[in-house]
């Protein structure tokens, strides 16, 4: 059926049309469930900034409601075959924001407030363009939990290839019909930030290179979606809002959902740590495209449809996610050797009594945490943890054979590197290296 629901068996395909209010909660009804195996299409919503200035909504991003796995059960995993991410959005606006004080209980993501009549989470509506075009159904008061410091509309081609940043003008023509510009879900809860109509670097071509920046799975106690990782979960540790978790309840509880990795793209194979009965697959946060590290603190969110094919793999060792990024997105020194490389390492080889060269494969280990240096802590233990190797072992492998990439700052990093292909085999991941390098 269209929204996902089925009575009896599980779903070969199932589409998603609803979105959460902004909280991913284990105990709130999943969609599906689809077979193991199966296939999952959903038309996303904008993440970061429609849903920054949308004060109803309670995690920073609008995600799809999570969809059951069948057979997925809590210390499994499941294999996540991207398929397809297209951009609908004709254009979005981003930048680097603040935070006005008086418009939060502390988070201002998770728990915004109408400083004139007190409300938390208020419902709010559009008058006009601009910052202050957003305000109380209550007071009608201007609410603005973010402000957007230095901004850009910018608009795609047809072929949604490139996107060109807009003059003032253009971007205020777009801010009054900024919904359909958005293509905002009709299901989709937010404001589209379109209505802001920031200019600042009109000009600018971009190269357009879709992601999801949110893909994961249900964490096993309701979070607010964008703090399902280790460095924005960080500000939910003693927080003033209900949404307060101590640092041992985030450890346990979250899923690493929301990575903002380019690789994760068509073509690559995310594997992500089961935590509640079904898995809880969950999506959005689609990027245009993004620089490594997000250093503004936000890109351009878009609308888009996504395709997924989904696999249960048993006995997960870890709690947070591995990539197996498309080839080109690997840094050189973890791309698989060519022919003529193995050639020349094995006369090497003859030479010096080797018996045989190591069998490898590319795996990037994500690692999150309050800060890059604790998240490359958390990536290495993983990593080691996942293979059962030692730490030290992992970060000779990554030195000599792999890289430490920036997701998004303040804290996801990437572990990638060659690792030995009997060791993922040991815990049911080698069929997925040789599939996605033709090993």
């Amino acid at each position: 059926m269209a929204d996902g629901s089925r009575t009896g068996g599980a779903c070969r395909s199932l589409v998603v049309n609803g979105f959460t209010n902004s909280v991913l909660d284990p105990d709130a009804p999943m969609l599906g469930p689809v077979e193991n195996g199966g296939t999952v299409i959903a038309n996303t919503a904008p993440g970061c900034w429609g849903p920054m200035i949308t004060p109803s909504l309670r995690g920073g991003h609008e995600v799809t409601r999570p969809v059951a796995v069948e057979g997925a059960e809590p210390g499994d995993a499941i294999a996540i075959r991207i398929r397809d991410i297209t951009v609908t959005s004709v254009a979005t606006a981003s930048g680097h924001d603040s935070s006005p004080e008086g418009f939060c209980l502390g988070d201002p993501y998770v728990a915004a407030r109408c400083p004139t009549c007190d409300a938390l989470w208020p419902e709010t509506h559009v008058e006009g363009i601009g910052q202050e075009a957003v305000r109380c159904n209550v007071c009608g008061n201007a609410v603005t939990p973010f402000a957007i410091v230095h901004g850009y509309t910018v608009t795609f081609d047809d072929t949604r290839s490139v996107g060109l940043t807009l003059p003032k003008a253009a971007a205020e023509t777009i801010a009054h019909d900024a919904n359909h510009y958005a293509a905002l879900p009709d299901a989709s809860h937010q404001h589209s930030i379109l209505v802001y109509a920031p200019s600042d670097m009109p000009g600018a071509l971009v190269r357009m290179r879709p992601f999801l920046g949110q893909l994961g799975t249900c964490p096993s106690k309701a979070m607010p979606d964008s703090h399902n990782a280790g460095d924005f979960g960080a500000f939910l540790v003693g927080a003033p809002h209900p949404y307060a978790l101590s640092p041992e309840e985030l450890a346990q509880h979250k899923t690493d959902g929301h990575m903002d990795i380019d690789a994760v793209r068509p073509g690559a194979i995310l594997v992500c740590p089961v935590k509640v009965k079904g898995a809880g697959l969950y999506m959005g946060d689609m990027h245009a495209g993004q620089g490594d590290g997000e250093i503004a603190g936000h890109t351009m969110d878009v609308a888009g449809s996504v395709t997924l094919q989904v696999e249960v793999v048993k006995d997960y060792p870890i709690d947070g996610p591995v990539l197996f990024p498309l080839a080109e997105d690997l840094p050189p020194m973890a791309r698989p050797f060519t022919a003529e490389e193995k050639a020349r390492g094995e006369r090497l080889a003859r030479r010096w009594d080797v018996a045989a060269l190591e069998e490898v494969a590319p795996v990037s280990v994500i690692g999150t945490g309050a800060n890059l240096n604790i998240a490359i802590e958390n990536g290495l233990e993983r990593a080691a943890t996942l293979l059962d190797l030692s730490v030290a072992e992992i970060r000779n492998r990554a030195t000599i054979n792999g890289a430490i990439e920036i997701g998004r700052a303040p804290g996801v990093i990437q572990v990638t590197f060659l690792a030995p292909l009997d060791r993922l085999d040991a815990v049911g991941l080698g069929d997925y290296a040789r599939e996605q390098y033709g090993l």
